[in-house]
């Protein structure tokens, strides 16, 4: 019988990414002087890419990559309004 193999077996020899720092909707509208609404509709319409969190409480989390943030930010990603 074939043994599985450890996550760390597997991972061994492999470079790691480094992680991916993560902002929350405030983080960002405070980044780009917007109120979170704003923000919140840009993900929703698919204008602006986020990680949708498990649902708790009265409103969806998102979290933003701070890499697609500063794309943004540099004119590499266009926000349609």
């Amino acid at each position: 019988m074939a043994r599985t193999r450890t996550h760390h077996e597997e991972t061994a020899g492999r470079e790691m990414e480094p992680p991916t720092e993560l902002l929350t909707v405030s983080e960002v509208a405070q980044r780009l002087r917007v109120d979170d609404t704003t923000v919140r509709r840009w993900i929703k319409s698919g204008a602006l890419e986020a990680i949708l969190l498990p649902h708790r409480g009265k409103r969806q989390g998102y979290r933003v990559k701070k890499s697609t943030l500063d794309a943004l930010i540099h004119g590499t990603t266009a926000v349609s309004v």
